[in-house]
């Protein structure tokens, strides 16, 4: 069974792409890759607490979340070499799809004042970043299972390089911005 966003891709949007910007089929924008990952410096001597932000980003995204660990001391933020510092998960293909509808139709619609994403998360290549205050907006996570609340970062890579059609490719899909100037 092939994702829903993934159908909507092949069937509406590449084809509103290619009119908008040019006719080869191979430099038609689409989604890459998306990023989660979460800063867990406030977390750092507390396994109980990695462990459970790494199962909760795992339930999010589908697939296992891996801990990403420090690779040198740093006095200064009290870092010690191998030391835990943050959880990310990499999603790609239907397991990329999937997310992105979640996060759509069902999570940023259930965010509290929510009036859209700033536009200018674009990093110049193409890419999108956003952070999330809190992962409650899911509906697979459960109140009870939290030890804390944490924010998210969430990046979304596409194939081209002109932010001018990444955010088109994103506005297609119903990724929610905040109006204004492009």
């Amino acid at each position: 069974m092939s994702a829903r966003f993934y159908d909507k891709y092949k069937n509406e949007i590449k084809e509103k792409l290619e009119k908008e910007f040019d006719n080869n089929k191979m430099l038609t924008p689409k989604l890459d890759k998306i990023v989660i990952s979460v800063g867990t410096g406030f977390a750092m001597k507390d396994s109980k607490l990695i462990q459970n932000i790494q199962d909760t980003i795992s339930l999010l995204a589908g697939q296992k979340a891996v801990v990403v660990k420090s690779k040198k001391s740093i006095a200064g933020f009290k870092v010690r070499e191998d030391m835990p510092v943050g959880i990310k998960v990499t999603l790609r293909a239907s397991k990329m799809y999937e997310f992105f509808d979640k996060l759509v139709c069902v999570a940023l619609p259930r965010v509290k004042d929510f009036s859209g994403l700033n536009i200018n998360g674009f990093d110049g290549k193409g890419n999108y970043n956003f952070g999330l205050k809190e992962q409650l907006m899911f509906p697979e996570i459960k109140y009870d299972d939290i030890i804390q609340s944490h924010g998210m970062n969430i990046s979304i890579s596409t194939t081209t390089d002109d932010d001018k059609k990444a955010h088109k490719l994103l506005e297609f899909f119903g990724l929610p911005f905040t109006k204004g100037h492009n």
